[in-house]
């Protein structure tokens, strides 16, 4: 149906973040609090982190997960979005691509796991881009409550720190302020947050964003409590050596939506993806053997390990 602000059906979207704020007063306040709060530093026990383009749904009796994280957002969006009778938990690193049709499976998640629990409503946060000079966060932020707007169900919009409250002023230049989220699946919390460790397989799951694959992809399974990567494919990337010859400065500028603000491991990311490329042109032969995903369970420590599943 439409998209709930403050427990009003609004009859369109709003069609800026500053209208949003302008109708609905208690959404600035709630993320000027949340933005005036330090970084946690958050460990990788309990944690499912996120990678762009990636999304998972958990439940609050999950043993395995208990928290939900991602960072490195400058111009992307986190989309959570939390079933308030089972307490269903779903977070998507979202970008550019896919953002209107890679709403739809998300709610068909949360709605799935929460089938036998007391009815609820759905609760939407978004977390993440600020006012860049290009205007690509605001056209995403606007584009995510569009498609929100669209679905057939009522969906309250309860948290957004975007836009202006998302972006503090530096050196002349427009800054975000939160690149990384956390959120506590059993009591709700959400939160300012870094994450040194952010789980196994990263050069493959950048290598997956940096070739093109658009659509967003379900990175576990809370019912048998096991992570999956994959299978996805690419084709041998053109250059890739020439691309390993750049300086950081000039990766940074290609590949970035917003090169001024970039985090300084921007560079060394792409980097690491790239030599995963050059090493794995073909995945299908060399990383999922029989098309099948790469599965990761948790061990006695409370790390991810490769399993075979």
């Amino acid at each position: 149906m439409v998209l709930v602000l403050g427990g009003v059906v609004l009859d369109e979207a709003p069609i800026d973040s500053r209208n949003l704020y302008h109708a609905a007063p208690h959404l600035k306040e709630a993320a000027a609090h949340v933005a005036s709060l330090p970084p946690k530093v958050v460990s990788p026990i309990g944690l499912l982190y996120l990678h762009q383009r990636e999304y998972a749904v958990t439940l609050p009796h999950d043993k395995n997960v208990s928290l939900l994280g991602t960072d490195d957002c400058s111009t992307c969006v986190t989309v959570i979005l939390r079933h308030t009778g089972s307490g269903a938990t779903c977070m998507a690193h979202v970008d550019g691509a896919d953002q209107e049709s890679g709403i739809t499976p998300l709610l068909a998640r949360i709605q799935e796991v929460s089938q036998g629990y007391a009815n609820g409503r759905v609760e939407l946060h978004l977390v993440g881009g600020y006012m860049d000079p290009r205007g690509y966060s605001e056209r995403l932020v606007i584009t995510l409550l569009h498609a929100f707007h669209k679905e057939p169900l009522e969906i309250d919009l309860v948290f957004a720190c975007i836009g202006e409250m998302n972006t503090t002023i530096r050196g002349g230049l427009a800054w975000p302020i939160i690149y990384g989220i956390g959120f506590n699946v059993k009591t709700g919390e959400i939160f300012h947050a870094t994450f040194p460790d952010k789980g196994p397989d990263m050069a493959l799951r950048s290598a997956r964003q940096l070739t093109g694959s658009s659509h967003l992809m379900d990175m576990y399974d809370c019912t048998l409590g096991v992570m999956r990567v994959g299978p996805y494919h690419y084709q041998p990337l053109r250059g890739v050596d020439l691309w390993l010859q750049q300086t950081d400065d000039f990766i940074v500028s290609q590949l970035s939506t917003a090169p001024e603000v970039e985090l300084p491991h921007f560079a060394s990311k792409i980097r690491t993806a790239l030599k995963y490329i050059r090493d794995h042109p073909f995945p299908g032969v060399t990383v999922f053997q029989d098309n099948r995903p790469r599965y990761f369970r948790r061990d006695e420590s409370g790390t991810w390990v490769h399993m075979r599943y």
